[in-house]
């Protein structure tokens, strides 16, 4: 049962990460890591203006929630003032930048996943995708 968990999360893990939404590209956001929010929203500061980042595709449990501290402390010990570069999918609902953040070569949301801290998010995938593509 373990396996085949493990293989439903990588392929979506594919999918979700693979998926290019061209038709609403944006250059990258590239600067330092100034706040972690919580496991999975961080801000970017980028030629003195601020990007508030919610993570693309997964999702950590929140703040007051088992592992909430963990995963933030994870994802502080990743980023925190670390320069980033951040593949934007667009704007969620609340304003925020939707992307995937690499830290050189190694890319936060999947190692959220793969450490045990985040799951991959099929609905909050498909509503950001939606909200992105219909509605913006």
């Amino acid at each position: 049962m373990k396996k085949r968990f493990r293989h439903i999360t990588i392929f979506f893990l594919i999918i979700i990460f693979s998926i290019p939404i061209i038709s609403h590209a944006q250059p990258p956001i590239q600067g330092k890591v100034v706040s972690v929010a919580d496991g999975d929203t961080i801000t970017v500061l980028q030629n003195a203006k601020q990007y508030k980042i919610r993570l693309y595709g997964i999702d950590t449990p929140e703040k007051k929630q088992d592992f909430g501290q963990k995963a933030k402390k994870f994802t502080s010990d990743m980023v925190f003032k670390k320069d980033v570069k951040v593949i934007s999918y667009g704007t969620g609902k609340y304003g925020r930048t939707i992307g995937v953040v690499y830290i050189s070569k190694k890319c936060l949301n999947e190692e959220l996943v793969r450490n045990g801290l985040a799951w991959v998010s099929v609905s909050n995938f498909f509503y950001e995708y939606a909200y992105h593509v219909l509605l913006v």
